[in-house]
């Protein structure tokens, strides 16, 4: 089973980092121990950070065309900041990582089960047209 690890961040919490104040290698030295760590257990798969949200753009597609707003997004009380994937035998197993990511105050890590091929209709056109691709480009 692949899980997604979603870091989000509370916009008060980013809003008030300054990283000239901050430890940043320290930071950087326990994400890539974490990181190390899922490796030599053989589970991690990808990592990526993001950059800020100001960067970025939402589409809204309840309206014809979809509605573009750039941001940074006002409305959002936690911004994504970046992820994990895991391949795990159990929804146990990501919880034990999941619980020791290095994360701090003012920080969430939601874990979402990624779909595989056979949770979808296996007769579907395109479901099998994905699976072909992915096989030939693996």
């Amino acid at each position: 089973m692949r899980y997604m690890f979603i870091m989000q961040v509370e916009a008060e919490a980013a809003a008030a980092f300054d990283p000239t104040a901050a430890d940043v290698p320290a930071m950087y030295a326990a994400m890539g121990a974490y990181n190390e760590e899922l490796q030599k257990a053989g589970v991690f798969l990808s990592a990526e950070g993001l950059s800020d949200a100001s960067e970025g753009f939402r589409l809204d597609f309840g309206t014809v065309p979809p509605a573009q707003t750039d941001g940074p997004f006002a409305e959002a009380r936690e911004v994504f900041t970046g992820f994990w994937i895991l391949e795990v035998a159990s929804r146990e197993e990501a919880e034990h990582w999941a619980r020791k990511c290095p994360l701090g105050p003012g920080t969430v890590l939601e874990v979402r089960r990624v779909n595989d091929f056979a949770d979808l209709d296996q007769n579907d056109e395109w479901v099998q047209k994905a699976q072909e691709w992915r096989a030939a480009n693996a």
